[in-house]
């Protein structure tokens, strides 16, 4: 897998996070950097761990699916996608507010990298070096988030809606070339 493939991944990935960056920003009565980094790290690290575990998962069933291996990746991508775009188009209106607790952020972190454990199981199944993508999507994802957390800040409501139709369609897009490379 070539660089760019790995941070357009990171993009896919980290899209739920960025959405939901944007919101904390929106609530936001000044811009705080120190919430911006604590929310980008949190999200950062989950989109790192959720594509690891996944991919000791995939290992566990590997030899299994071998020789349907760029099928089933490209499912799990184009899956991942359309369900991104739909709830995207759907625009459930969730409230999501300025507080960075524990409690809260783990289950931000935790809804918006659940995607990212069907992606680890495609590295698994596809034999990727798991460890560097999934540094890179972190690191990805975390800039995404503490820029998020400034968009959100600064433009309001306008993207959230733009990066989840982003975020799908690069999935998708990445499904596609596996299938057809």
């Amino acid at each position: 897998m070539k660089f760019y493939e790995i941070i357009l991944i990171g993009i896919g990935l980290g899209m739920d996070a960025f959405s939901v960056s944007i919101s904390k920003g929106l609530d936001m009565k000044s811009m705080n950097w120190n919430k911006a980094i604590i929310v980008g790290t949190y999200f950062g690290v989950f989109q790192a761990i959720m594509p690891i575990v996944g991919f000791y998962m995939g290992i566990n069933f590997q030899f299994i699916i071998s020789k349907y291996s760029s099928i089933i990746a490209f499912l799990i991508l184009v899956l991942i996608g359309m369900n991104m775009l739909t709830e995207t188009i759907k625009n459930k209106k969730e409230k999501i507010d300025a507080n960075i607790d524990f409690k809260s952020m783990i289950v931000l972190s935790l809804a918006t990298s659940i995607d990212a454990l069907a992606v680890g199981i495609s590295l698994a199944i596809l034999n990727m070096k798991i460890f560097e993508i999934t540094i890179i999507i972190g690191i990805v994802t975390f800039c995404m988030s503490v820029l998020g957390v400034r968009i959100g800040f600064m433009l309001g409501e306008k993207l959230k809606k733009s990066a989840g139709i982003m975020g799908g369609s690069i999935l998708i897009m990445i499904g596609i070339k596996m299938l057809v490379a």
